[in-house]
């Protein structure tokens, strides 16, 4: 798999999608990861959903649709979006038609957390892939086509039926969804995922490590309503808002030079840097701007406040509630 980077443009992708067409080949594998996780109302409001729904309305020519909220989570755990064990993961990404010798691409259409947590879940198994910086909003601002429709069920290849597309746009040629055989996987990553106890030491100041809330401000400080049990951080985290990666008049990440800037204050902190937010989403953008910047010793805390705060022996500090 030869994806240059841990971000690429669309313009990038657009690119090998135009050159694969143009060849006769198969194009990159593009991995739509978008679910829905509407703002808390009111304490205790958790209103999830899948977006394969969002991405039958629209979403980029060949790409597929992972469900982090059914088969690509965890559920004997008894919290959301736990991540599968490896094997489990390696056969759900060959079902998504991930097969050996193609790039992998991961996009969404919210803001780029969807992907960026999909993107750590295979980076901790040693599987390369890119996110695709803006997602989808990226994407058709550069005009490229866009499709509509599901999957033929039972098919081996995306449908392209409902495309809504240009019949004259070049398409990526379909391979079938391979059966399942090996995948050829560079070492996986070290102890991507922290657990409560570890984060606890940290806390406590039992073990080495920074704790750092991927959430907004009023997350963090409590003053505003949480989809979780209790309100606020775990003390002794510092906060840095994943969203802030974001440049919000275009959608796109921020720049090398400004990425650096934003998360300058956790690269020289003492390691590891154990990132959370809620459930391990936002989180995942965090890492991945950490990741971009040059620090390797990060961790994502996988069941980060909803895991926490179900436990009334673990302290919860809110300074603005």
């Amino acid at each position: 798999m030869t994806v240059p980077d841990s971000v690429v443009s669309a313009a990038w992708l657009a690119d090998r999608q135009r050159e694969a067409a143009e060849n006769g080949e198969a194009g990159p594998v593009v991995l739509d990861a978008t679910a829905l996780l509407p703002s808390p109302e009111f304490d205790g409001d958790y209103r999830l959903e899948s977006g394969r729904a969002r991405w039958s309305a629209a979403h980029i020519p060949g790409s597929r649709h992972v469900d982090l909220v059914g088969e690509f989570s965890d559920h004997s755990a008894p919290r959301h979006f736990t991540h599968l064990d490896p094997t489990a993961l390696t056969e759900a990404v060959r079902r998504v038609g991930v097969v050996e010798g193609r790039d992998v691409v991961l996009y969404d259409d919210g803001g780029g957390i969807w992907a960026a947590r999909l993107w750590w879940s295979l980076r901790a198994i040693g599987m390369p892939a890119a996110v695709l910086d803006g997602g989808l909003a990226a994407w058709q601002s550069a005009g490229s086509p866009i499709e509509s429709g599901d999957e033929v069920a039972g098919a081996d290849t995306v449908d392209s039926a409902h495309s809504s597309a240009s019949s004259t746009s070049p398409h990526p040629r379909q391979l079938p969804v391979q059966p399942p055989h090996p995948l050829t996987l560079q070492p996986p990553l070290p102890q991507a995922w922290a657990d409560i106890d570890e984060v606890a030491a940290i806390s406590e100041g039992r073990a080495p490590g920074t704790l750092v809330c991927a959430l907004g401000r009023e997350q963090f400080d409590g003053s505003a309503p949480t989809r979780y049990s209790r309100r606020g951080h775990i003390p002794g985290s510092l906060n840095l808002p994943a969203r802030s990666l974001v440049t919000p008049s275009t959608g796109l990440l921020a720049t090398d030079a400004q990425l650096r800037e934003s998360v300058r204050p956790l690269l020289d902190v003492p390691g590891p840097v154990v990132v959370y937010c809620g459930g391990g989403i936002s989180a995942a953008l965090l890492a991945l701007g950490l990741v971009r910047a040059g620090r390797e010793d990060v961790r994502i805390y996988d069941g980060s406040l909803e895991e926490w705060t179900a436990d009334r022996e673990r302290p919860v500090f809110a300074s603005g509630s």
